[in-house]
């Protein structure tokens, strides 16, 4: 399973926080994680060594993830946005998120969002 995890600058610490209290999801053999640059160095400096980090998101890290989902290689995209600040690669993040819908992957874009989908997750693999 391929999960992409990107966060803005305010909510990088909220994604760390939520991989490192659910770590046991996060480090079994069959998850890997696709991270932006930014915050796959937040997720490394936190311990969580299972990371491939990509470009920054201003510099196309979102483009990049985006590429890999329409290829069939995400399973999942937990994006914590911050809606209280502009970015300069908007349109990135909306081609993003739009992508998501037209393919069908799951994409989180808070907390309380993305905690319900790894509990589906940890789920559906008790009943496999």
């Amino acid at each position: 399973m391929n999960i992409a995890i990107i966060a803005h600058d305010n909510k990088k610490a909220d994604i760390v926080a939520f991989v490192l209290k659910r770590i046991d999801f996060f480090k079994r053999d069959d998850v890997k994680i696709l991270s932006t640059g930014t915050t796959g160095k937040h997720m490394k400096h936190a311990g969580i060594e299972n990371v491939e980090c990509l470009k920054s998101g201003p510099m196309g890290g979102d483009a990049q993830i985006a590429s890999r989902l329409v290829e069939g290689e995400i399973d999942a995209v937990l994006f914590f946005i911050d809606p209280l600040f502009s970015h300069p690669h908007e349109v990135d993040i909306h081609m993003l998120m739009r992508l998501c819908n037209v393919y069908d992957v799951p994409l989180a874009t808070n907390y309380s969002t993305a905690k319900y989908l790894i509990k589906g997750f940890k789920y559906e693999n008790l009943k496999k």
